[in-house]
């Protein structure tokens, strides 16, 4: 089903070419698609819910979160006492929509190469795909969930205006860097099995350290100095401006993290076209 027609996988050189890959993912852009398909399906595959899982569990997690920082730690996103507990609901909805995205690729990432040997082996097959097809799937299950936040700001929330048009161009870039660690992390993980023992940390660690659930206004100067170079801090915080509270955008960030998030993408996608070749000694 998946390897029928127009498989091609360019040889590795010496002097690996990001654009031979990004060529070679555009020509097999049917198999990636068929592989996000396969990924999304094996994901709620024996589940009686099935795909409605993917609304029920970040509106799950969403009422923890809420609960704990919103009611406990009594946090906000905005100084005074005109935002509502709601609207600190769906800032956390929409920050963790966007986390989402990485947390998904960094749990996958690292066993994309090792759980499919007889593609490595037997095929010639474009490894890139499997990456590249984790990716899809976190993004569909983003998807999902934006629609919901989007609703919720639109109907219960400060509404929806003109500056929420910036919204793709935020999550783009967020795409990519997101891709960039997928490569990265899925040939880290065929010669380094161990690194499936610290994502877990690695992703609680990028969840605090994100303004997930508080505005990066309340950062100590000494943490925001550190944490203003997180593309998914800047990402999470321009998607707030520009969604819940209708200000223009930053384009110093903004254009941080186009920059950056090309950085990771072309960074990620090299290292695993220099290290492509000794996965099926290593399988």
């Amino acid at each position: 089903m998946f390897l029928g027609v127009g498989l091609s996988r360019s040889k590795p050189s010496s002097a690996p070419d990001p654009f031979a890959s990004v060529r070679a993912l555009w020509r097999n852009r049917h198999l990636w698609w068929q592989f996000t398909l396969r990924n999304v399906e094996l994901r709620h595959k024996g589940s009686h819910l099935g795909l409605i899982w993917s609304l029920l569990n970040p509106l799950l997690m969403l009422s923890l979160y809420v609960f704990i920082f919103g009611y406990i730690f009594n946090g906000r996103f905005q100084s005074g006492g005109a935002e509502t507990k709601l609207e600190y609901a769906l800032g956390i909805f929409l920050g963790l929509t966007i986390f989402q995205l990485f947390a998904e690729t960094l749990a996958v990432s690292p066993t994309v190469i090792v759980t499919n040997p007889n593609l490595v082996k037997k095929v010639v097959f474009p490894l890139e795909i499997l990456p590249a097809a984790a990716v899809g799937s976190s993004v569909f299950h983003t998807l999902i969930s934006l629609c919901l936040v989007l609703l919720g700001i639109a109907w219960l929330g400060p509404g929806l205006t003109l500056h929420a048009a910036w919204l793709p161009l935020i999550l783009a870039p967020l795409i990519l860097a997101a891709l960039g660690l997928a490569w990265l992390f899925a040939a880290i993980g065929v010669f380094l099995r161990d690194i499936n023992q610290v994502i877990g940390f690695f992703s609680m660690a990028l969840l605090y350290s994100s303004a997930t659930f508080y505005s990066p206004t309340v950062l100590p100067p000494t943490a925001w100095m550190i944490l203003r170079f997180n593309p998914i801090l800047l990402a999470i915080d321009l998607s707030r401006d520009a969604v819940m509270w209708h200000q223009p955008l930053n384009m110093h960030h903004l254009s941080y993290l186009i920059a950056i998030s090309l950085i990771i993408c072309v960074g990620g996608l090299a290292f695993f076209r220099k290290m492509s070749p000794a996965f099926a000694d290593v399988l």
